[in-house]
């Protein structure tokens, strides 16, 4: 019976809060509506361009040569992936 009575007087409780709160955000007034808009206009660039011509196909890319014996187990590996598969 007691038992009963603490979670009748846990769930009026609740209850209360719960509606205190509800009637709180009722009546508080909203906030100011001084929000900042968007610009009209967009800022211009405000990045550096960059001064170099643009890239061209025939560009390294500034690797340089391989070992020889690299080279070999690249071809290796490139003609067993060919013939087996990876």
């Amino acid at each position: 019976m007691q038992r009963k009575l603490k979670t009748l007087a846990l769930l009026l409780a609740g209850t209360l809060l719960v509606s205190t709160q509800a009637v709180n955000a009722q009546s508080s007034s909203p906030p100011p509506a001084t929000a900042t808009r968007p610009a009209e206009t967009t800022p211009g660039q405000t990045s550096v361009p960059n001064s170099s011509p643009p890239a061209t196909r025939t560009e390294t890319t500034g690797q340089i040569n391989s070992d020889p014996t690299v080279k070999k187990m690249n071809e290796d590996a490139k003609g067993k992936v060919e013939r087996e598969g990876k």
